[in-house]
């Protein structure tokens, strides 16, 4: 994964996009910031799941962004912010639609045995393990919640 992030980086900068090059930039700081805080705990380097993660929280925090620039009448940051999400999720794995969500939440349901809302976490650990950087967890988590009931 950090290769592809590194050759789309190449790319950008021979094609003199600016805008992809900064964010893949911005990529690869946050991975390096990650490797050097695992380095200091004597931890192994940055694992693709770790890049995933680090990928998720950058397209969540800039969706945050959007929300708030719009609420400000700011549509050029809130445009700028969904041209970095768009690169960001070429690198994300393709999420799961409503369906796959909710047949991913039964089957999670059913193999863990779950009977009421106190198996939730085991559930949503689950879910977390199978499926990183590929499911809204937050919808999952309504959709569990609901086949708890």
């Amino acid at each position: 994964m950090r290769d592809d992030i590194a050759q789309a980086l190449v790319d950008a900068v021979k094609h003199q996009d600016k805008r992809r090059t900064s964010t893949l930039r911005l990529i690869q700081a946050a991975i390096k910031d990650r490797d050097i805080a695992h380095r200091s705990a004597g931890k192994d380097p940055v694992t693709d799941a770790d890049v995933l993660e680090i990928l998720t929280r950058m397209v969540k925090q800039r969706r945050e962004s959007v929300q708030i620039y719009e609420q400000n009448g700011r549509a050029d940051l809130a445009q700028e912010e969904r041209h970095e999400i768009a690169i960001i999720e070429e690198f994300l794995p393709k999420p799961l639609d409503e369906a796959e969500l909710k047949q991913a939440c039964e089957q999670v349901v059913r193999e863990i045995g779950a009977e009421g809302l106190r198996d939730m976490g085991r559930c949503m650990n689950a879910l977390k393990e199978r499926y990183p950087g590929r499911m809204d967890f937050s919808k999952a988590s309504g959709v569990v919640r609901e086949l708890l009931k």
